[in-house]
């Protein structure tokens, strides 16, 4: 069955004081740090603070829908903090040039039509990559946008997605994790999915390694 999750929605509607986070609740890195600038305690049910000093308050109500399964936020920072690890490592290693900053106008990107199988006739996707290996980046980013529907995808990499607009729905065998407007969602390397939005959804997408599609 899955867990509860603490999205940045729920603390940017949450009043100034304690935040109680339900048992077995997932809290996401941005959730935490949307609490942290805001002065809210995040409160585990039964227990003590989350992260931060605290006591017990108010309990917080979740928007997020269902988590998939783990034993918890700390194991998905282990898992990040592992691939961090890596990417360092392997851009330490390469000997190659450093790659360079970049910035990337999102008001000029120019998405294309999704170019692998999946989507249905009805559902509109498209997205288009604004980081690349060819940056020398270990690294690949960029835009995807889906309008009502769903499709199955199974990843052969390591993906983070930063939801712009509209509702993110991402389906996993233990239920379906839902992002809005500001909220990160993050999709182990191996797991079979569905991405999806009842109406409309934009996100940015970040992919280790970065040539994922190969």
């Amino acid at each position: 069955m899955g867990r509860t999750l603490v999205s940045a929605a729920d603390i940017r509607d949450a009043p100034p004081g304690d935040f109680v986070v339900p048992a077995g609740a997932l809290v996401t890195p941005l959730a935490r740090d949307l609490a942290r600038d805001r002065g809210i305690q995040l409160v585990e049910h039964g227990g003590g603070a989350s992260g931060q000093a605290g006591h017990s308050g108010r309990t917080g109500s979740a928007s997020g829908g269902s988590a998939s399964g783990g034993s918890g936020s700390d194991d998905l920072e282990s898992h990040v903090r592992r691939l961090v690890t890596t990417m360092l490592a392997a851009d330490g290693g390469s000997g190659g040039p450093r790659a360079a900053p970049k910035v990337v106008d999102h008001r000029t990107v120019v998405m294309e039509p999704f170019g692998f199988p999946g989507p249905g006739p009805d559902q509109q996707v498209h997205a288009t990559d604004v980081v690349t290996s060819q940056d020398g980046s270990p690294v690949a980013a960029g835009y995807m946008t889906l309008t009502a529907g769903k499709f199955p995808w199974t990843l052969t990499y390591d993906e983070v997605q930063i939801v712009m607009e509209g509702e993110l729905h991402i389906g996993t065998k233990n239920g379906t994790l839902i992002g809005r407007a500001g909220d990160v969602l993050y999709v182990p390397k191996g797991s079979s999915i569905t991405f999806g939005t009842p109406s409309w959804a934009k996100f940015v997408y970040v992919t280790f390694p970065a040539d994922w599609a190969g």
